[in-house]
């Protein structure tokens, strides 16, 4: 580039003032210009517009097979090209080979040139050539060409598109780079995604690979998110980690559980009041969902909550607008909604228990927490870090101990094996966990049962069914069997 400036400093003195303009306005334009396809269409406007070109063509260059593609063509009419036929390839090599700014003002009388069957096709009576230059080698080349006019195909603008194609090479450089530097950035954001846990979402299984890489997909967008899963699989945990890994960290997470709760309470917490809205209402309160603008607020059992205020919340997700109790004023709010259960939302919609149309606004994005028998080679992690954690140092487990945790089936899930860690510390009286001191609730009640199987099977039965609330859905995933084998046997053990 320093040559170029030394051998044409006389040119430059020369520029006229509108040149000098000219380019200070089109070096804002290539700079303000993200993408190399911006970039390259407004370098063919440029060109078209300086020398009154009736077409204009872009080619990038590939020196290992001596080829050229076409990134952009067209006519003054903004018409586009898509042959690259109709220039003339011979034309692009003599660029390639000299490597500079090349102009002709009269084409079909130059032997040089008038033998390209595209030059005689097009009847072309002016061009001129402009090499884009990148690590010193030809990446591209700009081809403008006229049948009509040439007097815009003067020296002086060949000068002038010769500081242009500079600009151009210098924009094309750092936009490359920045792509270059994005899809780095990418390839590392999803490495990261399979490879960096999620604090408090221990484990190495891959069911728990997998739903951290969901929830690192699912945090970068708003989406609407559904998680489902048993009780104490950590639906909360999940939620939490969303919003920490989403563009909202820096707001609030607020949460709400929804389960045996009144509706006026909840209500109230919900949307918030204005005073004098009911007996005790001696000032106005700000709901969660408004004290969670800009932030995330999460709705623990989502399925607990009446017909009227699943109405109210449908009008929140679809129009972000909530009315406090006692009041008449629409408020906005911009909070990203997070919603959890237990339940079969489908089963209860199907049953007219939960509206439809709230159901898919919530469910835009369904997220599945397996239970711990689904992962149980993530026991012995689990066990080891939730020791620690209770007991403030490390305790040594045995294999029986661990053996006896893997294979329980976990009803409870996390927040049971949580209480048995807890209660096996407590009974504990060596510097090391055993299998003795790990309580299993029913567990050690079946192991000592000694009646009929038909009687084995109502206690185990029942057992099951009052962990879940009754829910036949998550009693036969508790014991590995269909929904429909549990209402049979129901109907034969003569079970209501």
């Amino acid at each position: 580039m320093s040559n170029f400036f030394t051998n044409n400093i006389n040119h430059i003195k020369n520029l006229s003032r509108d040149e000098f303009e000219s380019l200070y306005e089109f070096s804002q334009i290539l700079n303000s210009a993200t993408r190399q396809d911006s970039l390259i269409e407004d370098a063919i406007d440029i060109v078209i517009k300086v020398i009154n070109a009736e077409r204009g063509l872009f080619v990038k260059y590939d020196e290992t097979n001596d080829t050229f593609s076409i990134i952009t063509a067209r006519k003054i009419s903004n018409e586009s090209i898509t042959d690259l036929h109709e220039f003339s390839s011979g034309i692009l090599q003599k660029v390639i080979k000299e490597k500079k700014p090349l102009l002709y003002h009269d084409v079909m009388s130059d032997p040089h040139l008038s033998q390209f069957e595209s030059v005689q096709i097009q009847r072309i009576k002016s061009l001129i050539g402009v090499p884009i230059f990148r690590d010193g080698n030809v990446w591209g080349v700009i081809v403008a060409d006229s049948q009509l006019d040439r007097r815009e195909f003067t020296e002086e603008n060949l000068l002038f598109l010769s500081f242009f194609s500079n600009l151009v090479s210098l924009a094309l450089d750092r936009i490359i780079k920045i792509e270059k530097l994005e899809i780095e950035n990418q390839i590392l954001l999803n490495k990261l995604q399979s490879f960096v846990d999620i604090p408090e979402m221990i484990g190495n299984s891959p069911v728990i690979r997998s739903l951290s890489q969901i929830l690192y997909k699912v945090a970068l967008t708003d989406a609407t998110v559904l998680i489902t899963g048993e009780s104490g699989t950590g639906k909360e945990i999940a939620a939490q980690a969303i919003h920490r890994l989403s563009r909202r960290n820096d707001k609030p997470f607020l949460a709400q559980f929804c389960g045996s709760i009144p509706d006026t309470l909840l209500e109230s917490e919900l949307f918030g009041y204005k005073k004098g809205a009911f007996t005790g209402a001696n000032s106005d309160k700000q709901g969660l969902l408004e004290a969670a603008d800009g932030g995330t607020f999460f709705l623990d059992e989502i399925a607990d909550i009446s017909s009227a205020l699943q109405a109210k919340l449908l009008r929140v997700l679809e129009n972000r607008e909530i009315i406090r109790l006692g009041d008449v004023k629409v408020k906005k709010v911009d909070a990203r909604i997070i919603a959890a259960t237990n339940k079969d939302l489908q089963t209860m919609v199907k049953e007219g228990a939960f509206r439809e149309d709230l159901y898919y606004r919530l469910n835009v994005f369904p997220i599945r927490i397996p239970p711990l028998r689904e992962r149980r080679s993530d026991i012995p992690i689990l066990t080891s870090y939730f020791v620690k954690k209770i007991s403030k140092r490390e305790t040594p487990i045995d294999t029986s101990a661990i053996k006896k945790l893997e294979s329980y089936y976990w009803p409870g899930n996390i927040r049971q094996l949580i209480n048995v860690i807890q209660r096996a510390l407590i009974l504990c009286d060596t510097n090391k966990i055993y299998a003795e001191h790990i309580i299993l609730e029913d567990a050690q009640d079946l192991e000592n049962f000694s009646g009929t199987l038909r009687e084995f099977e109502i206690i185990l039965l029942k057992k099951r069914l009052d962990e879940f609330n009754g829910n036949r859905t998550l009693t036969a995933k508790s014991l590995d069997v269909s929904v429909r084998w549990i209402q049979l046997k129901l109907k034969e053990l003569g079970i209501q």
